[in-house]
């Protein structure tokens, strides 16, 4: 097109541009038995034309290998996505789909979820952490239950405790 169509040509504006396309197209390019093919251009086209798209809509998946996290996430585009405590592998296959994010493990899907717009987002489904406190709550207590990780929690303990403590500690000092 650049040589064979705008070499040495003017154009008044964008109709006459499109004019004379559409005559060269129609009675030049189109109409040229093609040195590959040795078959006429326009009648090849014709006949590649009438196929109908599909039904469906068409499902065009991203396979990537991915490292889960210590925390138990897997990072694709910026953002994370959790899996199961109980997820063995530390590399997982991830199938990333227009509006879902599949994490397998050995072929066996263990996540789903839906894709987050943006980066630096975070999505942790509930059931994929196990429950790090009691199964009852404490008399008085409300709200949302949140996941506590290890090292967040304090060992509820007697004062005497820690006063046995700073004794033996005390006593330690005296010594060195």
């Amino acid at each position: 097109m650049r040589e064979d169509f705008f070499l040495a040509r003017s154009f008044r504006n964008l109709d006459d541009l499109n004019d004379q396309l559409r005559q060269w197209l129609d009675e030049v390019a189109n109409a040229r038995v093609h040195a590959t093919t040795r078959r006429v251009v326009a009648e090849h086209f014709a006949e590649e034309r009438p196929r109908p798209l599909p039904a469906g809509p068409f499902q065009a998946t991203l396979r990537l290998e991915r490292r889960i996290t210590r925390d138990g996430m897997v990072s694709v585009d910026g953002n994370l996505y959790s899996v199961p405590d109980s997820t063995r592998r530390r590399t997982v296959e991830v199938h990333l789909l227009a509006d879902e994010l599949r994490i397998f493990e050995e072929n066996r899907l263990v996540a789903s979820h839906p894709v987050l717009e943006g980066r630096g987002h975070r999505r942790v489904a509930g059931w994929h952490r196990r429950p790090s406190w009691p199964a009852s709550r404490p008399a008085g207590t409300s709200g949302p239950v949140l996941p506590i990780r290890a090292g967040e929690t304090v060992a509820c303990r007697p004062l005497a405790f820690y006063a046995a403590v700073a004794q033996r500690l005390a006593g330690e000092g005296r010594r060195s």
